[in-house]
């Protein structure tokens, strides 16, 4: 099979990004433009971000998981810490998150180091689920081999008679992980792909050096 794609061409025409317009904090400038993709683009999932990790076998793996929270301190998002997601960053928190917004022309690339949130704030957002939810996070043994889809499909309906009327708990391997950034990069497209490319890289003293990358 060869498919040629060498003719697939777009122009980017919808904003640009100049250092002399931009925050001091890239937290910031990430909130100015997750609130504009929001409320004036037409994207569904808003808070879908890519992640990718080095796995236990030492090859990078990337998914799209949704972003739940973020603050200045870090990107918020949960999982089962037993999944292979979940194990390769416990053994190396070395990750990287990327949003794409084509119909912005927009792009992050955020690397930093993740670790577990609080267990009370993992308690709160599980609360928060709808039930269907709760009872999928303890039906799925997240990226193990399963027979069939009969299988996950019986035990849910085992957990739903055995939980019918009672408060679900939190699964102790299930939670949240907070991506603290030590580097930021926003991409804006342009015309004749002379791309937009601010860099942020946290410092010493906990202050962000900001340049622009040629494209």
């Amino acid at each position: 099979m060869n498919a040629d794609l060498g003719n697939y061409r777009k122009s980017y025409e919808k904003g640009e990004l100049l250092l002399d317009n931009v925050p001091e904090n890239p937290i910031e400038l990430f909130r100015n433009w997750f609130v504009e993709v929001d409320s004036h683009f037409n994207v569904d999932e808003t808070n879908a971000m890519t992640i990718s990790t080095i796995g236990l076998d030492g090859y990078p793996k990337s998914r799209v998981v949704l972003l739940k929270k973020y603050t200045h301190e870090g990107f918020i998002f949960y999982t089962n810490y037993n999944s292979e997601k979940g194990k390769a960053i416990l053994a190396n928190p070395n990750v990287c998150l990327s949003f794409f917004w084509h119909s912005a022309e927009r792009q992050i690339i955020i690397k930093g180091k993740a670790e577990k949130i609080a267990e009370n704030l993992s308690d709160g957002y599980f609360e928060s689920r709808p039930r269907g939810s709760q009872l999928g996070a303890i039906t799925s043994n997240q990226s193990e081999v399963v027979k069939d889809r009969a299988e996950l499909e019986n035990k849910l309906k085992a957990l739903e008679l055995k939980f019918e009327g009672k408060e679900i708990e939190r699964p102790n391997n299930w939670g949240g992980f907070i991506i603290k950034p030590v580097e930021l990069e926003f991409w804006q497209g342009r015309p004749n792909r002379l791309h937009d490319r601010i860099r942020y890289q946290l410092q010493e003293d906990y202050n962000w050096k900001l340049e622009r990358l040629a494209p």
